[in-house]
């Protein structure tokens, strides 16, 4: 299984609208990749500030795609990927990180 992990790191003046996010924007990508055979699931993570005393979360959000190969992500994302990349300033300014893993342990 691999996991696809998109970070919205924490930047001054960065914006990033969670409720459209977690409303409109991703149902909009889980009604799209979510249909593909090898997805197997994703989550949407806010970071926590505080959570350490005095300490801001290094990322404001987290999204994680988990789908059985590789390819089968990019058979399922490919096609939409100008749609889903064309919303992304409707809910955010930050350019993500994205990170490829292989998933060790699922329990």
């Amino acid at each position: 299984m691999i996991k696809i992990s998109i970070f919205y790191p924490r930047k001054e003046g960065g914006r990033f609208d969670m409720h459209y996010y977690t409303e409109t924007h991703m149902p909009m990508s889980i009604e799209r990749l979510g249909v593909h055979p090898g997805f197997r699931g994703v989550s949407v993570e806010r970071g926590l500030d505080d959570a350490v005393p005095g300490k801001e979360a290094t990322y404001v959000a987290m999204c994680h795609f988990l789908f059985d190969r590789l390819e089968d992500f990019m058979d399922a994302f490919t096609p939409h990927a100008s749609v889903l990349q064309s919303d992304m300033p409707n809910y955010t300014n930050i350019e993500p990180v994205i990170q490829f893993s292989e998933v060790k342990i699922f329990r």
